[in-house]
């Protein structure tokens, strides 16, 4: 079902913000939260006499996530096998109920670690994912000569296909809900999320406790902003020696347009409009070639912008209707809609990536080149080389582990000597240099002198400015942004969009978005910053609504409208959400984006 989930708080000119007059409440706060991750089970008398014994697997290599980092070291690590006659089992669980259906991007792909990893691409997809002619490219300062326009889903789809066919077991509809360890604290594994439990938090009579999966090696390949590697950041201390990761949100649509418009191989960017120059920003408009006038165009905007009142989805909205996007879009017809976060913290934001029993790849740690908006194929070089580090350590009898969960910190070494490195170092100082007084601008100035011209060669460094979350200014020292109403043809509203994102939750669920105090949202995010989560939300999770009783206002989470983007999460002003895997299966349905 699709519950009416974004309600705008109007502010009318020339008044004070509704914020300093309204945020009191005479009633009690009411329960939000009723996840056993903030309320434990052991201490609710619901659940006395419930079955709590879990049945494991044993596997070599247990791998979370699957996407284009996931699936290539899955693949990787049997092609090891199979040429060196070797039997190591590898599984692979994935939250999505289809493998592809929770990835989302532009995409333009850099074909070049997917030429590593099947060299014979071209004649296995070219059916299914590849246009046979060569690809286009025009538009600045991006050159994408060479490189492909797919739909990412497809391409994550036919790589799952690859990775059964070479022997990975492949389980689609098993989230990984914890982190298992052994006794001496390297990790042991991971666990699968229970289900049958009802939005109150009591059991169901179809309760079943989720899987353990035990691996001498687990390789962590969540995503952006993985729920999971929040937790082994925290534990291994493996954001020390690194910046602050900073990150985007990207939303995009599908668009069937008029045949005689429609430029297949065309790449268009654009950077700054709507957005003012303190807040980073761009776009994307690729003409895909698959047979049918199809094009897709996103909006990505810098989560460490400071106007609370900003709604990165009526940015998108508005993008649309400038006079060079506007006339490709008239009379054709949206057919899709989704949203993700991005890594743009680049190469200052990379954290530890090994520890022991496990360690990151993809998207998980963060390696976008975030100037190209490409990390796909980075992500996937991860993957290889993670699964060629991992092979080598498994098959010398001659290594001895000092811990019972291997630690491969071989991964890194090799990381560090390939060509994603060397790729990332060279515009370490892009993103960062935006953070100057003329901010984007400033940003464009760098770039021209030192990239272009010196290919990121300077001796020095820049830092980001602390977490994305610290940013956001009070709603009392911004201006109230007023944004034009969609039209229906070019421009939509939120909750039309979402209905073309596929999303689906089993409703009778604990919200998976978990806050650690219910009382914060009014007390501190509506209070100060106007409730940002009710425009930072791409899916309308967040509304604010009047309390039945007495005077003020509670937060409503509708958490079936999750696309899963982990936005909240990340940009929260108080850090109280906590974003949890829902039951396996759920989530947005992006096949074809």
């Amino acid at each position: 079902c699709m519950v009416p989930c974004f309600h705008a708080i109007k502010i009318k000119k020339n008044c004070l913000p509704l914020c300093a007059i309204r945020w009191s409440s005479t009633s009690v706060v009411p329960r939000i939260t009723t996840h056993y991750t903030v309320y434990p089970r052991d201490q609710d008398k619901r659940w006395e006499g419930v079955n709590m014994e879990r049945f494991a697997e044993e596997a070599d290599v247990v791998i979370v996530g699957a996407g284009p980092a996931g699936l290539s070291a899955a693949a990787r690590l049997k092609q090891l096998a199979a040429q060196h006659e070797k039997d190591i089992r590898v599984c692979l669980v994935e939250k999505a109920a289809q493998i592809g259906a929770h990835t989302l991007s532009g995409a333009c792909l850099d074909p070049r670690a997917l030429q590593e990893l099947f060299p014979d691409w071209k004649e296995k997809g070219k059916l299914k994912l590849w246009p046979e002619d060569d690809p286009l490219s025009v538009g600045l300062p991006m050159n994408n000569h060479g490189n492909y326009i797919v739909r990412l889903g497809h391409l994550v789809s036919w790589m799952g296909e690859q990775a059964e066919a070479l022997g990975v077991e492949v389980y689609p509809g098993y989230a990984a809900a914890e982190v298992l360890f052994h006794e001496d604290g390297s990790v042991k594994g991971i666990a699968t999320n229970d289900v049958g439990i009802q939005k109150d938090g009591a059991p169901k009579t179809t309760f079943e406790r989720g899987l353990e999966l035990h691996a001498k090696v687990t390789i962590f390949a969540e995503g952006c902003h993985g729920h999971l590697a929040k937790q082994l950041y925290r534990k291994f201390d493996l954001r020390a020696n690194c910046e602050p990761q900073t990150y985007g949100i990207g939303l995009k649509e599908l668009w069937v347009i008029d045949e005689k418009k429609w430029k297949p191989g065309r790449v268009d960017h654009t950077v700054g409009w709507p957005l003012d120059r303190h807040t980073y920003g761009g776009s994307f408009l690729y003409h895909l070639n698959e047979g049918e006038p199809l094009v897709a165009l996103g909006f990505v905007v810098g989560l460490d912008y400071q106007n609370p009142y900003l709604s990165p989805f009526r940015e998108f909205q508005r993008w649309k209707h400038h006079p060079s996007i506007q006339p490709t879009l008239e009379g054709g017809k949206r057919i899709a809609y989704g949203a993700r976060a991005l890594n743009e913290g680049g190469l200052q934001s990379i954290p530890k990536l090994t520890f022991p029993g496990g360690l990151l790849i993809g998207c998980s740690p963060g390696f976008m080149n975030v100037p190209k908006i490409k990390g796909t194929h980075t992500a996937m070089k991860s993957g290889i080389l993670a699964a060629e580090s991992i092979f080598n350590q498994l098959t010398n009898e001659n290594l001895q582990s000092k811990t019972i969960g291997l630690d491969v910190t071989e991964y890194e070494d090799n990381l560090k000597k390939s060509w994603v490195w060397k790729e990332l170092y060279s515009v370490r100082n892009i993103r960062p240099s935006c953070h100057s007084i003329l901010g984007v601008y400033g940003g464009m100035i760098y770039t021209g002198i030192f990239y272009w011209i010196f290919r990121g060669m300077e001796p020095w460094t820049l830092k980001h400015k602390g977490s994305d979350s610290d940013k956001l200014k009070p709603a009392k020292d911004c201006t109230p942004i007023e944004y034009p109403k969609p039209d229906g043809q070019i421009s939509f509203d939120l909750l039309s969009s979402v209905a073309l994102s596929g999303t689906n939750h089993e409703h009778d669920q604990p919200a998976h978005l978990t806050l650690k105090d219910d009382s914060v949202p009014v007390n501190r995010n509506l209070s100060v910053y106007d409730g940002p989560e009710q425009r930072f939300c791409p899916a309308g999770v967040y509304e604010f609504v009047p309390v039945e009783q007495g005077d003020g206002f509670r937060l409503q989470i509708n958490a079936q409208n999750c696309v899963h983007c982990k936005t909240c999460d990340i940009k929260d002003p108080s850090q109280n959400i906590n974003w949890v895997v829902p039951e396996g299966g759920g989530g947005p349905a992006y096949n074809g984006m």
